[in-house]
C-alpha cells in the first residue's frame, strides 16, 4: 500500500474564504464540507466533489486551490471532510487520537454528500479523489453506479501490490508487519475487533493506539486498494492524473498500463508535478479536469 507521507506544510491550508461551511450528521457524528458556488446557477453544470488524501482534511492546500480554480473556470465545487471516526473533525488527524477508523468509511460519507446534494437539485456530479481519496472515491463509483455520476478525475491515486507494504512497513518501523496483523486478526476472529491495540504502528503514526478492525482495514493484504484495479469495476468515464515527480505513489502509470483497466479509463501525466500538484501544476490539473468533463 503506497501511504501518505505527513508533509504538514503542504497538508494545512488556509481554507477557501469563498467557500460556505457545511454540516451534516451522520451515524451520530457531525461531517463537515465547503460549497464554493461558482454563481446562481451553480446547479446548471456538473458540481465537483473533492475528497482528500490519507488523514487529511478538506482545507489542506490541494483541495482549498482546485476548488478556487474550478470556481474560476466555472464550476462548482463540494469539498468534504471525512470524519474518520470523530464529530467535527477539523484539520490533520492527531496522530495521538486512538484510530477506529475504516478506509472502507470514506464511502459510506461520500454517498451521504451525493445525496445531500441531489437533495439541492443538482442533477450531475463529478467525483474527485486525490491520493488514498481516488481509491475511495473509485470504491464508491464502483458499488453505485447512479446516473447523478457523470465522470471521475483521480489525482494521484493509491496503488497497491502485493508485498509492498510488508516492506515499507519494516523500513519504516523496523518490525515485520506480519506479527502486528496475526495480533489484529486474533481479535476480530474473536468477536473483539473494537479492542486497541497499543502501543502500535499504524499507517504513519507511531507508537498510538488503533482497533484490530481499524489495523487490518489498513493494514491488511487488499488487491482493492489498488485503484486501477477497481476501476475495472467502474462503469463511468474516468481520468487518472498522475504527476511525472510524485515521490508517493511512484508506480501508476506502470499500474495502469499492466492493470489496463478499460476504455472508459484514460491517464494522463503531468510534466515536473509532485503528489500534491503544487502552484502552477495545480491550474494545469484543473484544466485538464475540466476538459475531461466537458468532453464528457
Amino acid at each position: 500500500m503506497k501511504h501518505l507521507l505527513p508533509i504538514l506544510c503542504l497538508l494545512v491550508g488556509l481554507g477557501n474564504a469563498q467557500a460556505e461551511p457545511l454540516t451534516l450528521t451522520h451515524q451520530g457524528l457531525q461531517v463537515a464540507a465547503e460549497l464554493e458556488r461558482a454563481g446562481d446557477d451553480w446547479k446548471a453544470r456538473p458540481v465537483i466533489l473533492l475528497l482528500h488524501g490519507t488523514l487529511a482534511h478538506h482545507r489542506m492546500e490541494i483541495i482549498s486551490t482546485l476548488q478556487q480554480a474550478f470556481s474560476e473556470r466555472g464550476y462548482s465545487s463540494l469539498a468534504i471532510n471525512l470524519s474518520l471516526g470523530q464529530s467535527a473533525r477539523e484539520g490533520m488527524y492527531d496522530c495521538a487520537a486512538p484510530h477506529r477508523h475504516l478506509h472502507t468509511d470514506a464511502v459510506g460519507e461520500v454517498g451521504l454528500w451525493l445525496d445531500w446534494l441531489k437533495g439541492q437539485g443538482v442533477q450531475s456530479i463529478v467525483l474527485f479523489g486525490h491520493s488514498r481519496g481516488g481509491n475511495q472515491i473509485a470504491r464508491y463509483a464502483a458499488a453505485h453506479d447512479s446516473a447523478l455520476i457523470q465522470s471521475l478525475v483521480l489525482a494521484a491515486p493509491q496503488t497497491w501490490s502485493a508485498g509492498y507494504d510488508e516492506k515499507n512497513y519494516q523500513t519504516r518501523y523496523n518490525k515485520p508487519l506480519a506479527a502486528e496483523l496475526k495480533k489484529a486478526e486474533a481479535l476480530v476472529a474473536k468477536g473483539k475487533g473494537d479492542t486497541l491495540l497499543q502501543p502500535v504502528d499504524f499507517i504513519y503514526c507511531q507508537q498510538t493506539a488503533a482497533t484490530a478492525r481499524a489495523f487490518l482495514s489498513y493494514h491488511q493484504p487488499d488487491p482493492r486498494m489498488d485503484t486501477p484495479t477497481v476501476l475495472r469495476e467502474v462503469r463511468k468515464p474516468v481520468l487518472v492524473i498522475a504527476g511525472s515527480e510524485d515521490t508517493t505513489v511512484r508506480d501508476l502509470p506502470q499500474k495502469m498500463a499492466e492493470v489496463q483497466p478499460g476504455e472508459h479509463a484514460r491517464l494522463l501525466t503531468i510534466d515536473g508535478a509532485d503528489h500534491f500538484f503544487l502552484d502552477l501544476y495545480a491550474e494545469e490539473l484543473a484544466d485538464a479536469a475540466v476538459a475531461f468533463i466537458e468532453a464528457h
